[in-house]
């Protein structure tokens, strides 16, 4: 799919699954977009562009739609649960504004609010049909957790983990009709059993301890509390043999019971930064429950340490999916289990939880999370508790929950690697204009971003703006002059210079060289590898006195 990233390209785009057109010269609907974007997203990802004619030959009209873009984004990811960025232009002064909308994750349809996954057919908005959804869903293969456990009843499900799923089903819906249901026909709605009988994804969501043990005793998770790295028995050490609504507050319970409060002052203020945050370890742990190969023996793995907490799930990564475009990519394995968790909110279909960790762990200055140790057979994820920089926790304070709520995934790992001085990927460098137009980083030089003088300023490091700005150019030309004058009448040849200037390029250093010999301060002697440059004066006669 190709993105088109300037006005006059769009101008001649062709539209389709791909790009849609609005005209939108003073409002669209909300709920339109939000179609849109769902159609969009089902055929491949694409971008929906106001303010431009959809009939050709197209002209920029400009829009007045969605004026606080950053608002309008939010709205369509909570509706969809589908990554969605924004870009806006100015043509003629006219305001274009595009969402730029991911794909569908592999083997699962977007849908709206109301269950309806929009396609286009040519340029018109149709649900997308149910032949359509199955061949989508039979993408990653066999579900496991969609087939059915021979011999297993309903009475082999706990009654109490069903009425948790049940509460949180109609807390996410609003449904109350939900309330009315028999537990048979609950589980009939949510996909956990079927004509033919009851599904893995039923037993491993809701099943007691006996019927685990019977038909699926790998389903289980291992919690540990280790208070150092030497090897031997665990602290504490408990086994959950029953299905994941029985155990899952109860695991967050024990791991809360030593989570330690790190402390940060702003100003006159103090902040309590909890060492584990309970959203991430709780995504962590439904993700290892989610995507799990439950036919593998081995059980899910939480090992909670003073300073970090260790997730291991048998299966390694699903099919397409590696450590370097897990945020962007997603394929459940086990569609069935993630369709029912779905369902009651507890984890978003479209991989949102994945960059909900990163962003988290970003605005607490904790490091990112870690898949060191993953390989064919186990996934494993590091969540770093310790506050890397507490100096970095005000420089996201200084940023504002305003502008937070703005900020894509890419934003915030742009930010942290700038911070960090790690390095910066292309994915990072297409937000820094969005970043520079925010006021949160600085375009410093050809190719060089930085945070934001204020950013730093406000917490005390403007030496640091400093240091990673370098010096300004003049300064530079001066510590070349001052080089060339030391070598006096010796000459000093140009690869000399790039050892006063390490930073800098071969071009960057030739293009201030070029400004001193303009200027009349030095001149070249000499030519190709036996060139050598000399200060003017060195070179003029001296007078006698």
């Amino acid at each position: 799919m190709q993105e088109f990233t300037t006005v006059e390209s769009l101008l001649d785009a062709k539209e389709g699954e791909h790009i849609q057109f609005k005209e939108a010269k003073n409002r669209f609907d909300f709920r339109e977009a939000v179609k849109c974007c769902c159609a969009l997203a089902n055929g491949g990802g694409g971008q929906m562009v106001f303010g431009i004619s959809d009939k050709r030959p197209r002209s920029v009209i400009g829009t007045q739609a969605f004026d606080q873009p950053e608002r309008t984004r939010m709205g369509l990811i909570d509706k969809l649960k589908i990554n969605v960025d924004f870009q806006v232009f100015y043509y003629d002064e006219k305001r274009v504004l595009i969402f730029d909308v991911k794909s569908r994750p592999v083997g699962l349809p977007v849908q709206d609010d109301k269950g309806v996954a929009w396609i286009y057919e040519g340029d018109a908005l149709k649900p997308m049909p149910e032949e359509m959804r199955r061949r989508v869903y039979d993408e990653t293969g066999i579900d496991f957790s969609a087939s059915i456990c021979t011999g297993a009843k309903v009475d082999d499900l706990d009654e109490t983990a069903i009425e948790k799923f049940r509460s949180s089903w109609v807390e996410k819906s609003g449904k109350n009709q939900l309330c009315t249901l028999s537990k048979e026909q609950l589980l009939l709605d949510c996909g956990a059993i079927t004509d033919e009988g009851v599904t893995y994804a039923a037993l491993i969501l809701f099943g007691k301890q006996q019927a685990l043990v019977k038909y699926l005793p790998q389903t289980e998770i291992v919690f540990e509390y280790r208070s150092s790295e030497a090897s031997g028995p665990a602290n504490q050490r408990e086994e959950f043999k029953e299905g994941f609504f029985s155990c899952y507050d109860r695991i967050w319970e024990f791991i809360n019971l030593r989570n330690d409060k790190q402390h940060y002052q702003e100003g006159f203020f103090i902040f309590d930064i909890p060492t584990f945050n309970e959203r991430i370890v709780r995504e962590t742990i439904l993700n290892a429950v989610s995507h799990r190969n439950y036919q593998l023996g081995g059980s899910v793995f939480v090992r909670q340490y003073r300073d970090r907490l260790v997730v291991e799930s048998p299966g390694g990564l699903p099919l397409g999916i590696t450590v370097e475009n897990i945020i962007d990519r997603q394929s459940p394995r086990n569609r069935r289990i993630a369709e029912m968790l779905s369902l009651c909110g507890m984890v978003e279909r479209s991989g949102q939880g994945m960059n909900l960790m990163y962003e988290l762990s970003v605005q607490e200055a904790k490091p990112l999370p870690d898949f060191t140790g993953t390989d064919d057979y186990f996934v494993s994820v590091t969540l770093g508790g310790l506050i890397i920089d507490k100096k970095m926790l005000s420089v996201i304070n200084r940023i504002g929950s305003e502008r937070m709520e703005s900020l894509s995934t890419d934003d915030f790992l742009a930010i942290d690697a700038l911070y960090h001085e790690k390095p910066l990927t292309d994915k990072m460098k297409v937000r820094f204009k969005y970043l520079v137009d925010m006021g949160i980083v600085e375009h410093a030089g050809r190719n060089k971003y930085v945070l934001a003088r204020s950013l730093y300023a406000a917490t005390g490091q403007a030496g640091v703006h400093t240091r990673r700005v370098g010096l300004d150019r003049e300064t530079n030309k001066e510590l070349l002059l001052k080089h060339i004058r030391q070598n006096a009448s010796k000459g000093t040849p140009f690869k000399e210079l790039h050892q006063v200037l390490p930073s800098h390029s071969r071009n960057q250093i030739w293009t201030l060289v070029r400004d001193l010999r303009d200027s009349g301060k030095i001149v070249c002697v000499g030519r190709t590898s036996a060139a050598k440059w000399f200060a003017i004066e060195e070179l003029e006669p001296k007078s006698d006195k």
